[in-house]
């Protein structure tokens, strides 16, 4: 069994920006349904929608978008709603930084995101972890562990573990 030097877990239900679309699109159903003139032809139907919404909001809270994973010779992030694994050698990567994911204030949720040179990897929060590879391609990672994660895999580039 591989020893993990750093493992994180990110939800999509706490991407705040989602979190507070679904919880305005419930609210909307509630106060549509209190000014229906006839609630039992359409006000149930905005009852019962604004009910599934929040549902829905409090599962996603428990469903894992990234699991990233750092054991001594590689990074594994997994996406548990997608597909495959994507595995970095760290014997690929030249060093690692914290920065800011993005300059806007709205990011939505993204795994495998190919653009500009960079992968991209995002659930939520403010802070990422820029890794710099061998074949001039950047992975930004998003995190909210974003200087724990930055230290190890630098501490892995240098030697210092493994």
């Amino acid at each position: 069994m591989k020893e993990h030097l750093f493992e994180e877990r990110q939800y999509i239900g706490y991407n705040k920006h989602t979190l507070s679309l679904r919880l305005f699109l419930a609210i909307f159903c509630f106060v549509a349904y209190y000014f229906t003139d006839i609630p039992e032809v359409n006000g149930d139907l905005l009852f019962f929608l604004g009910i599934a919404i929040l549902l829905i909001s409090l599962i996603l809270l428990f469903v894992t978008h990234i699991h990233t994973v750092i054991n001594p010779q590689e990074i594994i992030i997994e996406g548990i709603m997608h597909s495959g694994k994507t595995r970095v050698p760290v014997n690929e990567m030249i060093k690692a930084e914290v920065t800011p994911y993005s300059r806007y204030i709205i990011n939505y949720p993204v795994f495998n995101l190919h653009r500009n040179g960079s992968i991209r990897f995002y659930t939520g929060g403010r802070t990422a972890v820029r890794i710099y590879l061998k074949n001039d391609t950047t992975i930004l990672l998003g995190s909210r562990k974003a200087q724990e994660m930055a230290r190890v895999i630098n501490e892995l580039t240098s030697g210092k573990i493994g």
